[in-house]
Order: C-alpha cells, then sequence, then structure tokens
C-alpha cells in the first residue's frame, strides 16, 4: 500500500517502519497508526524479513498522539465512540506488536512520549540514542490515567513506574538502561548503525526458533499477568475520560495542556 505518515525500507532481511512526520515531531495520528499496522502485518507475514524495527524520522522518535486531531475529530465521540476508536488504535495494535512472530526492536532519538513511548516500549528490545528521553506526562497534565496500555511496570519496575507516572517527568537514555527498559545506549550519529547491527545478528539466528523462544518469553509474562493487566488498565484509562478533572483540563483547552506537557518533560 501507498503511505503517507511512514516510510518503509528493506535493509537485507530487517524491515524498517519509519514514523514520518518530522515536521510534527512525528505525532501519532490515525492515519500514521494504521499505515504502521499494515506495514507490521506486511513484515511479519513476509518470509524474506527476519526482524522489523520501529524508528521515527527526523530529530524525535515520535511526540506521542496528535492531540490536535484528537481534538477536531473526537472530541464530540460518545463513550462507545471513543472505546471503539482506542481499543482499535491504541489497544490492538500495541498488542499486534507484542505479539509479532518476529523479534522488533524499537530505535529511539530525542523524544518518546507518551502514545510513542507505548509504541517503542511494545517493542522485544529498544536501541536508544545518548540524547533520547522518554515520557508520560499524561496523568499529571491532561488528568488521563497514563497511557492507553499501561506497559510501565513490567519495563522499569513499579516503584519507578509510579514516581514516572505521578510526577510525569522525563527519563533519560542512560536512566532508562540503568533500569532494564532500554537495552543499548549509542551516540546519536551511530544509533541507526548500531540497530542494524543488533537486527543482523538476531536475523542470523534460526528463524523458527526465535519465534518459539519469543513465544515461550511471552507467555511468561502472560503467566505473571501481563496482558490482564493491560486489558484491566485500558478500562480504567476509559473511565478517566469522563470524570469531572478530565472534563475541566479540556475546557481550559489543549493549547494549555500542550504547554504544560512540554514544560513538564523540559525538566
Amino acid at each position: 500500500m501507498a503511505h503517507t505518515q511512514i516510510a518503509v525500507e528493506r535493509r537485507g532481511a530487517v524491515a524498517w517502519l519509519f514514523h514520518d512526520r518530522p515536521e510534527m515531531r512525528n505525532a501519532e495520528s490515525s492515519v500514521l497508526l494504521d499505515e504502521l499496522d499494515a506495514a507490521l502485518r506486511e513484515a511479519a507475514a513476509d518470509d524474506e524479513v527476519r526482524v522489523i524495527v520501529i524508528a521515527g524520522k527526523g530529530d524525535h522518535f515520535s511526540a506521542g498522539h496528535d492531540l490536535k486531531e484528537g481534538q477536531e475529530k473526537r472530541q464530540g465521540f460518545s463513550v462507545e465512540q471513543r472505546y471503539a476508536y482506542e481499543e482499535r488504535r491504541y489497544l490492538e495494535y500495541s498488542l499486534r506488536i507484542w505479539d509479532c512472530p518476529k523479534p522488533t526492536i524499537a530505535c529511539v532519538q530525542g523524544a518518546c512520549i507518551a502514545g510513542g513511548f507505548m509504541v517503542a516500549n511494545m517493542c522485544d528490545m529498544i536501541v536508544a540514542s545518548e540524547d533520547a528521553f522518554f515520557a508520560d506526562p499524561v496523568c499529571k497534565t491532561l488528568a488521563a490515567s497514563a497511557v492507553e496500555v499501561l506497559m510501565h511496570p513490567f519495563v522499569m519496575g513499579l516503584r519507578a513506574a509510579k514516581e514516572f507516572l505521578f510526577t510525569g517527568r522525563r527519563m533519560g537514555a542512560t536512566e532508562a538502561l540503568r533500569l532494564g527498559m532500554v537495552n543499548r545506549v549509542v551516540k546519536r550519529a551511530e544509533l541507526e548503525a548500531a540497530t542494524q547491527t543488533l537486527a543482523e545478528d538476531i536475523a542470523s539466528a534460526p528463524p523458527f526458533a526465535i519465534k518459539l523462544t519469543k513465544r515461550s518469553l511471552n507467555r511468561a509474562a502472560d503467566m505473571q499477568g501481563f496482558r490482564d493487566a493491560i486489558n484491566a488498565h485500558f478500562d480504567t484509562h476509559q473511565l478517566s475520560h469522563v470524570t469531572e478533572e478530565f472534563r475541566r483540563t479540556r475546557e481550559a483547552g489543549l493549547a494549555a495542556a500542550i504547554a504544560r506537557g512540554k514544560a513538564q518533560t523540559a525538566v
């Protein structure tokens, strides 16, 4: 299919799927997410592809959900309409990355915020540049209960996740590496090459053995409650959209909320 907001590149046995809205800090619109999901499914079905990398063109991986589009297109949604929209594009698409039978790597530079954080952390591994940072400020700035898919305690630990979400602060790549959320931190100029090298190393392993190993590892997470926790939080997140706190925040204006988020993640 023709893409308008992502770019797809084949580098040997590695498929690179790029957010491609650099002028918008790679904000994830509905079109971008639809295209990314379609490209992921296509790469997963391609026998020539052994590893899938999700990345971003320009200075940033992704600044998260396209809030301007959300205000323009979804502000008048009923509870049922919002649930259906977010169930498809956030919950189902995210779990499709998690369940992808092939190894996935997030290649992260610059901002990796909220929805972008969610996408990156559904990947099996993260390679980050030294200037990368992660943030999910929506609890503090938008009165929502974190992003729709609560990966946080599984990728950084419970106590770190609580501090991260309660304060809305940004986390640098070095701290993320120390907590185990990031696999490798490299210089910005070396990011794509380092990610490709890791992907090629994985691609050289027997693919069916990799598939079975990933399935066993994901099942181990499910046995620890991963999928139940993800689904339970998604419903909780929907509840946060109908609270008085959320209504007041929305009525105060999107621009003010975005400004608070930028100020919070700049700390």
